[in-house]
């Protein structure tokens, strides 16, 4: 378990409440993901956490800040390298007995989680005046694209759609 930042220790002591009530048989492994400074001068997660994660094969991470103007990487973007977590899936349903503007919704979003806005490569041109690139690679585009084709298999999934987003930065 992997509390985090903000709202982050709350939503995970909500959850280990609903896990205890679930009787849900978990042995929780909290760890803190405090940045620790590498001796290139880089700022990662404590290794602590990622052998917790190795070790048991999963993770429970609430939302990770990242604070501006300290030198600091995402560290929500390294967990996603660490872990080599490049597919971001969302399910969404419509549920019975709630109406909302769209009947009958059942789409599944599957969205590269490690290029894209989400490379982290960035640098000062000028004093105030940062760039920011958005990589992405045909190999990562690839995986992303047979991992949504064997979810869609999997789950009997007739229709993917391909959405890219050239003209966002």
């Amino acid at each position: 378990m992997i509390p985090g930042d903000g709202i982050g220790p709350e939503i995970s002591e909500s959850v280990e409440k609903i896990f205890s009530a679930a009787k849900v048989p978990i042995e929780w492994d909290r760890v803190d993901v405090t940045p620790v400074k590498g001796p290139d001068g880089r700022f990662s997660i404590p290794l602590k956490a990622i052998e917790s994660v190795q070790r048991n094969k999963i993770g429970l991470k609430g939302p990770l800040a990242t604070p501006i103007g300290k030198g600091h990487r995402s560290l929500n973007l390294e967990i996603r390298k660490v872990f080599s977590l490049y597919a971001n899936v969302r399910p969404c349903r419509s549920l019975e007995g709630y109406k909302t503007l769209y009947d009958n919704v059942d789409i599944v979003t599957i969205r590269e989680n490690t290029e894209g806005e989400y490379s982290g490569i960035e640098h000062e041109i000028v004093a105030g005046v940062v760039q920011s690139i958005k990589l992405i690679t045909e190999p990562a585009s690839r995986r992303v694209a047979e991992y949504a084709f064997e979810y869609a298999k999997a789950n009997g999934r007739k229709v993917i759609t391909a959405v890219h987003k050239a003209n966002i930065m």
